[in-house]
């Protein structure tokens, strides 16, 4: 006997897919600024400085969307009425054993299984808040990327968004080694960010097979199925 269980809300879910399309669209156009690689696709010459254009424009309303979601995760973490996802982050005694439960749970193959699978656990919302804390480097580095080409300190909207810029990102100067070291790091993230979503897409896939609880369903209805104990 199973039970239908809520697990996500719409605002999640529409928070999850906008994710997952800018971070596919900020891989593929990144790492065509970093070196274009369909350029010799294009027959035209004319054209090659606008293929760069709209390549660059995508790329920064990819990097827009995960910012501004990202600030929307931050409230919920605190302050959903839902679920709070902090309350699983802090490491508390509970907290600390359900995240090695669970950890074991998937090296064993299932085999062992001690902690509520219809909840939100703390393996994930750990591995959840490694994501939104790469996010968070890639947004510091690429506006310093960002604003390193504002070389004269003026922007279509003026000298006060050079300014915000430089106030909020040159400590990355600092920290990374200079502009290349800011580029190795923005580059190192991407990657990083890449593996996180193999493994994010695996286990996912890996616990609707093991479980059996429909967890795949989640991101697309919100809700899995929790098994009734007799």
């Amino acid at each position: 006997m199973y039970k239908r269980v809520k697990r996500m809300t719409a605002t999640m879910r529409i928070i999850h897919w906008i994710n997952a399309v800018s971070i596919l669209a900020a891989v593929i156009t990144g790492l065509y600024i970093g070196h274009p690689y369909y350029q010799t696709l294009i027959s035209e010459p004319a054209v090659h400085k606008y293929v760069m254009a709209y390549n660059r424009w995508i790329h920064f309303i990819a990097a827009i969307l995960l910012d501004v979601t990202s600030i929307v995760i931050v409230y919920l973490y605190f302050f959903s009425r839902f679920e709070k996802p902090i309350k699983k982050v802090i490491p508390t005694p509970q907290n600390v054993k359900e995240f090695f439960e669970v950890f074991i749970n998937l090296i064993t193959l299932n085999r062992r299984k001690n902690f509520d699978s219809s909840k939100l656990d703390s393996f994930n919302a750990v591995y959840f808040t490694i994501l939104h804390l790469l996010l968070l480097l890639m947004l510091f580095t690429g506006l310093q990327m960002y604003v390193w080409g504002l070389y004269h300190g003026e922007s279509s909207i003026g000298a006060w968004w050079p300014w915000l810029l430089h106030v909020a990102t040159d400590w990355t100067l600092w920290i990374f080694g200079g502009f290349h070291g800011v580029r190795i790091v923005h580059h190192i993230t991407m990657w990083i960010i890449i593996v996180w979503t193999v493994f994010h897409v695996y286990y996912q896939v890996w616990r609707t097979i093991f479980w059996r609880e429909g967890d795949m369903a989640i991101v697309f209805g919100g809700y899995k199925f929790k098994k009734v104990e007799k």
